[in-house]
């Protein structure tokens, strides 16, 4: 391997690591099937492998299970080996690797007669999850298990200037004992940079001028994309311009959602927020207390800011509304994780790898749980699952305690129940702030919501409405208030009655929505939780002086 100009930093590790001499088996995955800027067009990654970073080499081999083995480069040398090589590659796995460890020890004989013949010799290897898949079993996966296995730990290829590179989209798709073997070097292909971006957008805006026009600030448009993969941006170009529409800056706020969303299929919800928490109605401490940290955040003192937060407390109160308002108040967008679950055994840790990947190229963002304490799993859940929980719990708590994240990454967890969340995960160092998210805790703080509810419905309310209605409740949630002003609303549109005695007649025979008793037992556990009893309105002082005699 060689040196590169303006090379990725993937491709500068392989070049390092092999030209050390520290490795010469690695397995690259990640975002391996994208394309990516070079000499002047779009390649595919695994290309770019083969002709650039492996340039130096003088015979190089490829392997999938589509094309079986291919010499890409060199087949003049194994016609010095057997002349009639070339005429009969395998197609099997086993056989092919087989036939390039047979090459390998006749070049070590060779060398061992003339030292300075030494042939560079690398094999690649297309979709080795599927080849070496973690699943494997039976004499043949056994077989090729030890051969590549020796390839980058045994003599003689460990002496020979040989290179073996697996490509794979994730690490858990591959057995184990290559993937985390100790002679293995793991080299992950993120998500563009910017840089990356922009070099792609200028061969897309020359080769599809109509589409990208010369006006833009590439830079701009390409800081705007981060998180997207360039083959995404490559077939949205096209579609452009087959339409023959011009892809604007403006619009592409709304496209990139789109686009983060195909990347990650069924996995996440990417939201640009609108709101601020001058949206958020009441808890004056809290909302003080997130700005303090928002300013930090901005302005990159990062020693203080939290690595994530808690939100918990009951349902309805607010906790998805609150991550929108912190979102849009500090303008980053919002990775939502939804089902990554999947029965198939290396899909779940896969589907996580990539969405960690894509959170870490966002640049800033808010990686959000909701319903946490159902999500995450546990460190032990038994034998009913093959240990996929606890596996899956392990990668979210490691990524949630890397400090490289700090400052870019911000998770926030939000549940009623989070006495169901380990211990471990709730720990400082990966939530560093529990926040309490509660009801109203009196009549004037109810009123005050129903009217800034009342008005986003443009219903007219006055102060003395509300004042006029003995049934005002207490523990009122939005979520309780929200369906109140909505039934109000339907009475004004529906049979002309006035705002107000349309709320009056709606809270006549009001029923809270969650049981009082479950009420009183998820708003006992959140303030159990709070990082500062600051959070907890003088009102609801009492829950805290229950949780500190149910905890001694």
């Amino acid at each position: 391997m060689h040196p590169i100009d303006d090379a990725p930093d993937w491709a500068t590790q392989l070049q390092v690591t092999f030209e050390s001499g520290a490795s010469g088996q690695f397995v690259v995955h990640g975002n391996v099937n994208d394309r990516m800027a070079s000499g002047g067009r779009l390649v595919n990654i695994d290309h770019y492998v083969r002709d650039e970073v492996l340039e130096s080499f003088d015979v190089v081999f490829t392997y999938d299970l589509g094309s079986g083995l291919v010499v890409a480069r060199g087949a003049e040398r194994l016609s010095d080996w057997v002349p009639s090589a070339l005429r009969s590659l395998p197609q099997g796995p086993l056989e092919a690797v087989r036939f390039v460890s047979k090459y390998l020890r006749y070049l070590a004989n060779m060398s061992a007669l003339d030292p300075g013949k030494a042939v560079r010799v690398a094999v690649l290897i297309r979709s080795a999850g599927q080849i070496l898949p973690v699943d494997g079993a039976g004499f043949e996966h056994g077989a090729l298990t030890a051969i590549v296995r020796e390839w980058g730990s045994s003599d003689p290829f460990a002496q020979l200037p040989f290179t073996s590179i697996l490509i794979t989209d994730n690490l858990s798709d591959l057995e184990p004992l290559i993937a985390f073997g100790p002679h293995v070097a793991s080299v992950q292909v993120p998500l563009p940079s910017v840089a990356e971006l922009q070099a792609a957008l200028t061969v897309l805006q020359r080769n599809y001028p109509g589409t990208i026009p010369e006006s833009p600030d590439l830079n701009a448009l390409a800081a705007s994309m981060v998180g997207v993969s360039i083959r995404t941006i490559e077939q949205l170009t096209k579609v452009r311009t087959y339409r023959q529409q011009v892809l604007r800056y403006d619009e592409f706020a709304a496209v990139k959602k789109e686009m983060v969303e195909h990347d990650a299929p069924g996995l996440i919800e990417f939201l640009q927020s609108t709101r601020t928490l001058d949206n958020y109605h009441g808890q004056d401490e809290l909302k003080r207390w997130l700005r303090q940290d928002i300013k930090l955040w901005r302005s990159n003192d990062l020693r203080a800011l939290p690595m994530g937060y808690l939100l918990c407390g009951p349902v309805g109160t607010g906790k998805t509304f609150l991550v929108e308002c912190l979102a849009g108040e500090v303008g980053v967008p919002i990775v939502k994780l939804k089902n990554f679950r999947e029965k198939w055994i290396g899909a779940s840790e896969g589907n996580l790898e990539k969405v960690f990947s894509l959170a870490r190229a966002l640049g800033r963002c808010i990686v959000f749980i909701d319903e946490a304490d159902q999500t995450l799993g546990r460190r032990d859940s038994g034998t009913g699952d093959n240990g996929l929980s606890g596996r899956l719990y392990s990668m979210i708590a490691q990524e949630m305690s890397e400090s490289a994240n700090r400052g870019r990454v911000m998770w926030v967890l939000a549940s009623s129940r989070p006495d169901l969340i380990e211990v471990d995960l709730k720990r400082p160092g990966r939530l560093d702030l529990k926040i309490p998210i509660l009801p109203t805790s009196t009549r004037a703080e109810s009123a005050r919501l129903l009217l800034a509810l009342a008005t986003r419905y443009e219903l007219e309310v006055a102060d003395d409405d509300l004042a006029r209605i003995d049934s005002l409740p207490q523990l009122l949630t939005p979520g309780a208030a929200e369906a109140l002003v909505v039934k109000a609303y339907r009475l004004v549109r529906t049979e002309g009655v006035a705002a107000g005695e349309a709320l009056r007649r709606c809270l006549a025979r009001y029923q809270n929505p969650v049981p009082h008793d479950v009420l009183e037992k998820q708003m006992r556990l959140a303030v159990r939780e709070a990082t500062d009893l600051s959070f907890v309105p003088d009102a609801l002082q009492y829950l805290a002086d229950d949780a500190l005699s149910d905890a001694d």
